[in-house]
């Protein structure tokens, strides 16, 4: 029961860095799109790369403690590796949906998310913590 409690508080945890890090993500997508020269894809691959960074700092402050024996530098390793397999769904989640299925790119952007978001949480706890 102690277990499920945690995951449970974990998983909150989770969400609330992963709503924040969503807004960065989704707020720089709507600036670099609509309000520079830059299309949705490559708007698309920065707000993401940037929200990961912020993301690192938060989740490993406050949603997993790290793998007992495992310094920085691996930690922030696999991370990045995570991060990138995250970057290549969501962009390719964004093409699909936005050039194929025809769907205005900010509600894709929402469909991506959520997926990638229980992609990381899986694959976070899986090999971070």
């Amino acid at each position: 029961m102690r277990k499920i409690k945690r995951l449970i508080y974990q998983i909150a945890r989770f969400s609330a860095v992963g709503v924040t890090c969503f807004a960065v993500d989704y707020g720089l997508l709507i600036i670099l799109t609509e309000f520079t020269s830059l299309e949705y894809f490559n708007s698309s691959a920065i707000s993401f790369i940037l929200s990961t960074l912020l993301n690192y700092v938060l989740s490993m402050r406050f949603v997993f403690r790290g793998k007992e024996g495992m310094n920085r530098w691996a930690e922030m390793g696999i991370f990045i590796a995570l991060s990138l397999i995250g970057l290549g769904l969501n962009q390719m989640i964004m093409w699909i949906v936005v050039e194929q299925m025809m769907v205005y790119y900010l509600f894709a952007k929402i469909l991506a998310s959520i997926i990638v978001s229980v992609f990381n949480f899986i694959s976070r706890k899986v090999f971070l913590e």
